[in-house]
């Protein structure tokens, strides 16, 4: 882990220091109103460091831009991996981002010995797995792996700014902000909306009839505000 260490200050504790194949694992999307859930995993190659590794939440977007380019290009194997709108309506958001996970990790082309997982449980997985609460911020290839997820899904948000226009989604990424609150009411619900999620489901009623129409809240889905402030914001898997 001799070279690693030059990534960043990070907690390299936390990875064994044995010779193995870690890979790191992180999603994004999970409190987004529309969208998929975008899941990365990343095996870093100790002898090609990447400097300035951190949480993509604290990084710019030109930050974030520029070291995708470099993870993808340095690291031993990586996949971007998702779970759809539907399934998210089908499995519920958590078992969505469990499958997405799981995508991720099977997409690499060379198999880990150890995962490692952003926050506080693991999918189910061939290999060891270990959860590592707010991992992104202390495991380098946790890290990678929440740029390469966070760049993906805004590129993807942008695209649909100009599919959906009136929603601001370029801007909020889907999270449940007062802009995009107000512009579900008015405008309700799209193709990429999640049913399954308070505020859409509402505007779905509203739409029909089953309900009076009025501003949606923040408060209409549980958690979401916690999710959005956790995460900041293509084929099915894209691999390397």
């Amino acid at each position: 882990m001799k070279h690693s260490k030059q990534q960043m200050g990070l907690d390299f504790n936390l990875v064994a220091e044995v010779e193995e194949l870690v890979a790191g694992v992180d999603e994004v999307g999970r409190g987004p109103l529309c969208g998929a859930v975008v899941t990365a995993a990343v095996i870093l190659d100790p002898n090609r460091p990447i400097l300035g590794l951190n949480d993509s939440k604290k990084l710019t977007e030109a930050r974030r831009e520029k070291l995708y380019d470099e993870i993808c290009e340095k690291a031993l194997s990586w996949c971007i991996a998702r779970a759809e709108v539907e399934e998210i309506d089908e499995l519920n958001i958590l078992h969505a981002t469990m499958l997405a996970m799981q995508r991720a990790v099977q997409g690499l082309h060379i198999t880990p010995k150890l995962a490692m997982i952003d926050g506080n449980r693991c999918p189910k997985l061939s290999m060891r797995a270990e959860a590592v609460i707010q991992g992104d911020a202390k495991v380098p290839a946790i890290a990678a792996a929440s740029i390469l997820a966070k760049v993906s899904r805004d590129r993807e948000m942008s695209a649909f700014e100009l599919i959906y226009p009136g929603y601001g989604i370029g801007g909020h990424k889907g999270y449940p902000t007062p802009v995009h609150l107000e512009a579900l009411a008015r405008l309700g619900p799209t193709p990429i909306h999640r049913r399954s999620f308070a505020p859409v489901r509402l505007a779905y009623e509203a739409r029909e009839g089953l309900v009076t129409a009025g501003p949606l809240q923040p408060s209409a889905i549980p958690c979401a505000s916690e999710l959005a402030r956790e995460e900041g914001g293509a084929a099915n898997i894209d691999v390397a």
